[in-house]
């Protein structure tokens, strides 16, 4: 993913929580190899608000759904959950937020995940960002 689209992205996703009047936020937006792409952190924002939106997008990649998704696991098989958390690399929140980002043809170009906010709204920023560079998100399995 070139660092424009994901700039583009996080950018859009920051404009729709200030359209909506949301508590600040940071976005975070990996690649498909889980490389970091973009962090913003609006001003105000609560302390550690980036490292919630990383694990959220990290969760993303490490299963390739998106944290809507990761949430219905954790709730269904929480024991499946805690032990996963220890064998990816990085941090895994499973709490809507990170939406994976795929292109028209189903490939998985990364993922961008906020955090500041309720998550359905936190989601609804990141469905934004996505869709202002013509690319499809997936919010669960």
């Amino acid at each position: 993913m070139k660092l424009e689209t994901a700039r583009k992205m996080a950018d859009v996703a920051l404009q729709k929580a200030r359209e909506l009047n949301l508590n600040p936020m940071s976005v975070v937006v990996l690649d498909a190899r889980g490389a970091l792409r973009v962090v913003l952190t609006e001003d105000d924002a609560s302390q550690q608000r980036a490292e919630i939106a990383f694990g959220k997008t990290n969760g993303a990649i490490a299963f390739g759904m998106g944290t809507r998704g990761l949430a219905t696991r954790a709730k269904n098989v929480p024991e499946f959950m805690s032990t996963a958390a220890a064998a990816i690399r990085g941090p895994l929140i499973p709490v809507a937020g990170a939406v994976l980002i795929k292109d028209e043809d189903g490939n998985v170009m990364g993922a961008i995940g906020l955090s500041g906010d309720k998550a359905d709204n936190d989601e609804a920023c990141a469905l934004a960002g996505i869709e202002a560079v013509g690319l499809v998100g997936q919010v669960g399995d």
